[in-house]
């Protein structure tokens, strides 16, 4: 009898082990989840005032919006001196692939995107608030970069 048992047991942690395997695979490893792996990495270096790393993460049509060194000046200045704050917590909502989705109008379609709420959270000298913004990934270079809605 013991035997047995145990042969179950050991079968049924296997089972767990294999599904557990293939949750983390689809969760980390699914275009959507490495897609809002990037936008939760962009969101940590800004919360963090890293914002040279965050900017690096842009797609190049970002990039072509904002110079580096301006972009920095600007996040710093704008969320850390105008609002008053140091740092914001941020939560990420569910990704949602969308295709031939365009930055801005008159832009070239890109094939396939990933759509990924973003809401902040500030406490500042002018009270709480909450920001909320689609933030949209799309891959470069076999690269997933952070894009912007211009339309």
């Amino acid at each position: 009898m013991s035997g047995k048992f145990s042969y179950r047991f050991l079968i049924v942690i296997i089972l767990v082990l294999i599904l557990c395997s293939l949750l983390v695979r689809i969760i980390f490893f699914s275009p959507g989840g490495q897609a809002k792996e990037v936008v939760d990495k962009f969101y940590r270096y800004e919360q963090e005032g890293e914002f040279s790393k965050s900017w690096n993460l842009f797609h190049s049509s970002m990039k072509e919006k904002f110079d580096k060194g301006l972009y920095i000046q600007d996040r710093a200045h704008v969320f850390m001196n105008h609002f008053g704050v140091e740092t914001f917590d941020y939560t990420l909502g569910k990704p949602e692939k969308i295709k031939n989705w365009k930055m801005a109008q008159g832009s070239s379609p890109m094939k396939i995107v990933y759509k990924i709420p973003v809401t902040q959270s500030f406490k500042s000298k002018y009270g709480n608030f909450k920001l909320q913004q689609d933030v949209f990934v799309a891959k470069e270079k076999n690269e997933w970069k952070v894009l912007w809605d211009y339309k």
